[in-house]
């Protein structure tokens, strides 16, 4: 069942939360672009020469948006469609970019990873599949600590390309404002081959290359995804036998960018004005999302976030009670907008069962329109035997099936799926199809923070997201 959520709203307790925002807001006063430099702010780096940080960002500002308006307002309509049940969100790409992967080779790879999965998924659970990549940006990370030990010294921790190197050398660790400047022309680059590729029909589903499924044909699994496989190209020549499909419309995709909005002087260096609607847009990427680590009520990003009109994802851990959630989409959605809010739940094994229903009934019971998707990667970080940080297969289709079950428990619908992948076949997660074990880990480990899904085990949970589709419309 995929209900709409406003048959469920509880008119007197939404009106109270509304009252309770009027309330908050009054305490916020007026947002402004820079009105976050009043607020608490948190995982931000050091910037040891100021001025010359302050000037990088004056320079980006002069520099033109990465994204339209337009675009952001074509996803969030797309979004709003997500949570009545209409489409499904596939966002995936690297835990942090890197800058020397920006070639031609790396490019294809991530593009063509989530447009295989997305040609699965559509075909299996019978809906537009929204592509979103964490890519062209997604070049900052969080951490949990501001230093670490490192060949017996104490440096300051690896924070992403756009801030300093992966070198563990204490003055390579040092925050660079040039890092925020190239990371600029990286994403301008990237986002430049992605948009030149699907134009030049890299999406065509007939290009052999799109087909090269080399890894996973030599899995167990093949014969059962070659049938699915089999079958899509099938429904695609009978399609256009038929005349029902013009084969150029065949490679026109709309593919959008995400990344984490953490760095809040480059985001605020990346938003706009619209001239028209008197709105504020983040045009660094199509959306943005606040992570678990900076969706405090009274901090910083939480601020920032509240006043830019594009579509924000919120990352949902164990540690988010539901009354904080509601709080959070008072401030961030105060008229209650479909498309605004994605809700990204990453609670892991041993918490989804308990978590989710809480945060899910909670949003219900209010009337908030949400697209609800499942990150079933950042709560299932463990460590191997050899002490690199990895995650198991298993775990994370358990906390998608999970995910899955719960919704439809609830009569919610699950909206999206938010993987950490790459088109590469690295080593760096346990299990899946190819069976890789703690012992394989080293053979091609390559992430520069949290391991990604490889490219086998990437098409293989498109395949069982459909399966669980599938079974449910049976």
């Amino acid at each position: 069942m995929r209900p709409e959520v406003a048959a469920r709203v509880n008119i007197n307790e939404f009106n109270m939360l509304k009252m309770t925002k009027t309330a908050e807001q009054k305490t916020r006063g007026e947002w402004a672009v820079d009105s976050w430099q009043r607020y608490r702010v948190v995982q931000q780096p050091e910037y040891p020469d100021v001025e010359a940080y302050h000037s990088v960002l004056q320079k980006i500002h002069t520099f033109p948006p990465l994204v339209s308006i337009g675009e952001v307002e074509k996803l969030r309509a797309k979004i709003a469609d997500a949570s009545a049940g209409r489409a499904f969100v596939l966002q995936g790409g690297d835990c942090a970019e890197r800058f020397i992967d920006c070639n031609e080779h790396m490019i294809a790879n991530r593009l063509k990873i989530l447009l295989q999965m997305s040609v699965i998924l559509t075909y299996g659970i019978r809906m537009p599949i929204i592509k979103v990549g964490r890519i062209a940006g997604q070049y900052a990370k969080p951490r949990s600590k501001n230093n670490e030990h490192v060949n017996g010294l104490d440096i300051p921790s690896y924070r992403g390309d756009c801030v300093n190197s992966f070198e563990p050398d204490p003055l390579a660790r040092v925050a660079d404002p040039q890092r925020l400047l190239q990371s600029y022309y990286y994403s301008s680059m990237t986002l430049n081959y992605i948009r030149a590729m699907i134009d030049g029909g890299f999406a065509d589903l007939h290009h052999p290359y799109h087909w090269n499924l080399h890894s996973i044909e030599q899995t167990k699994k093949w014969p059962a995804y070659r049938n699915v496989v089999d079958r899509i190209l099938d429904a695609v020549n009978f399609m256009e036998a038929f005349g029902g499909t013009r084969p150029e419309s065949l490679g026109k995709v709309d593919f959008y960018v995400s990344h984490e909005g953490l760095l809040l002087g480059y985001e605020e260096a990346l938003t706009r004005k619209d001239p028209v609607s008197g709105r504020y847009y983040n045009l660094g990427a199509h959306t943005v999302w606040i992570g678990d680590r900076t969706r405090a009520i009274d901090g910083a990003h939480v601020e920032y976030f509240r006043g830019i009109a594009n579509p924000v994802g919120i990352k949902v851990g164990p540690g988010c009670e539901a009354d904080e959630l509601l709080e959070l989409l008072a401030v961030l959605n105060p008229k209650n907008e479909p498309g605004r809010i994605i809700l990204i739940t990453r609670f892991g094994i041993n918490h989804v069962e308990q978590k989710l229903p809480q945060v899910v009934q909670a949003v219900q019971k209010a009337g908030f329109q949400v697209a609800w998707s499942c990150d079933p990667m950042h709560g299932n970080i463990i460590s191997s035997n050899g002490n690199r940080k990895t995650r198991d297969f298993s775990d994370i289709l358990t906390e998608f099936q999970h995910c899955f079950r719960i919704h439809k428990e609830l009569e919610s619908f699950l909206a999206g799926a938010h993987f950490e992948l790459t088109g590469e076949d690295v080593t760096e997660c346990i299990g899946g199809a190819v069976e890789l074990k703690d012992d394989d880990l080293a053979k091609n480990y390559e992430t520069y923070c949290d391991p990604r899904l490889n490219y086998a085990q990437s098409l293989e949970i498109a395949f069982l997201i459909t399966q669980l589709f599938q079974e449910n419309n049976a």
